[in-house]
């Protein structure tokens, strides 16, 4: 088994789009350890939608949408990371955290410690906007500190060619792309049933998830160095 970890420097910035594109285009399996917040589209139900690819039950499912020591400490739980263990799958994992590095999974142990336990590669995702050198490189230190293995970032949003080869040189690290923002990822899905149907049998939503699905596979294949990171699955890890 292969397996990827994808994580970013903050919340909020595009990481599970990216988890999707890579996830359909490696043709792998999707896992979030723990998701935060249930009034919405999960992360696993919105990779799936996008991707196609299937998505296992996440380790920890949890009501609030807050850092997830606090989700768990507000149902009565604290999220053990022993029972967090990378799951086996067929082909390629792709696991996704939540927010960044150093959020905390309960009152002595955050993500990065998770992520050092399992060793697997990991994908720094990281935003284009202003503040993303300072992010982006602590969370990189971050990583090393920790022992983690880093195949590279993958930058979010519009292009700053300045900013991400200074990214690229502080940090020491390859540079994967930028995948844009995809307008047509943003709309919210139709998943309802009172869509009417269209020629073919297809619905509107079924249209509408196809369509998405092709947009992301289109951009990720245009802007994203899969050859890089199929080479750290290749590898198994990077220095």
């Amino acid at each position: 088994m292969s397996r990827l970890i994808v994580t970013g420097t903050d919340t909020g910035i595009g990481k599970t789009i990216f988890s999707a594109g890579l996830v359909q285009a490696l043709g792998a399996t999707y896992w979030k350890p723990v998701q935060s917040g249930l009034e919405e589209e999960t992360d696993s139900q919105i990779v799936s939608r996008l991707s196609g690819r299937p998505a296992l039950p996440e380790g920890y499912l949890l009501q609030l949408p807050a850092s997830p020591h606090l989700s768990a400490e507000a149902e009565g739980v604290e999220i053990d990371p022993d029972a967090l263990p990378l799951p086996e799958v067929d082909g390629v994992l792709v696991a996704e955290g939540a927010g960044g590095l150093m959020v905390p999974l309960n009152r002595k142990e955050l993500y990065l410690d998770l992520f050092a336990r399992w060793g697997a590669p990991v994908i720094l995702c990281a935003r284009t906007q202003l503040g993303t050198i300072n992010h982006t490189l602590l969370s990189l230190k971050a990583l090393r500190d920790a022992g983690c293995p880093v195949v590279g970032v993958a930058f979010i949003g519009d292009a700053e060619p300045m900013v991400e080869e200074t990214i690229c040189q502080f940090g020491q690290v390859a540079h994967l792309g930028r995948l844009p923002f995809i307008p047509e990822l943003r709309a919210e899905p139709d998943l309802g049933g009172g869509q009417s149907a269209l020629p073919g049998g297809r619905s509107g939503a079924a249209r509408s998830i196809d369509r998405a699905r092709t947009v992301l596979q289109e951009a990720f294949a245009q802007h994203i160095n899969l050859d890089l990171i199929k080479k750290a699955l290749a590898q198994g890890e990077m220095a």
